[in-house]
């Protein structure tokens, strides 16, 4: 799992570690959001209604779920469960609240709080962004009272990032990709075996 205030780089490193790491899948979230220009049903987000996520929600299909900025979000137990059985480790890109749900469901998730290196250099990175789109009135201002909202969850999370560098931010999140998959709980069945040619 992988947090991170607006702003703070998260989709970029998602991407990263898709193309860079071998055998690491991602959960397709579901959105009552419009898509964006560019984006596909099915593989940045499920876009829904507000009434079929709303009628997810009480059938219990979600792993986790949220409303961010007026817009829901939510994790379907479907779409973890077809991404596992690729035989992939599974990324997930939620928020903190999402984070909570996800820690008290799947205790053994991983989980990474991606960090800007201040928040005026956060405040900087929204207001060149939204300088660029036909952001409504306020928005900067909404992302940034969340942002300090959720940065007071970092001591929630296994890992923490500073996105000061890319490149060093990057090569972290992959180290801690590849020290998840050598813990104990994830090697125990493999170590079994190579315990039992020892005859023990």
């Amino acid at each position: 799992m992988i947090s991170a205030p607006s702003g703070a780089g998260k989709t970029t490193f998602v991407r990263r570690l898709l193309r860079s790491v071998p055998g690491l899948g991602f959960s397709v979230s579901h959105t009552t959001r419009r898509p964006r220009p560019g984006e596909k049903n099915g593989r940045e987000y499920f876009f829904v209604s507000r009434p079929v996520f709303e009628r997810m929600v009480a059938h219990g299909e979600f792993v986790e779920w949220a409303e961010v900025y007026g817009r829901f979000y939510g994790t379907s137990w479907k779409s973890l469960c077809e991404a596992q059985a690729t035989g992939h480790d599974v990324l997930l890109d939620i928020d903190v609240q999402g984070h909570r749900q996800v820690r008290r469901r799947l205790p053994e998730a991983v989980s990474v709080f991606l960090l800007p290196p201040s928040f005026a250099e956060l405040e900087r990175r929204l207001r060149r962004r939204q300088s660029g789109a036909a952001a409504p009135a306020g928005e900067t201002e909404r992302r940034l009272a969340a942002a300090r909202r959720e940065i007071r969850h970092w001591r929630e999370y296994d890992f923490l990032i500073v996105n000061d560098k890319i490149a060093s931010a990057d090569r972290a999140l992959k180290a801690v990709v590849m020290a998840a998959r050598s813990r104990r709980v994830i090697q125990e069945v493999r170590a079994r075996e190579i315990v039992k040619t020892f005859g023990g």
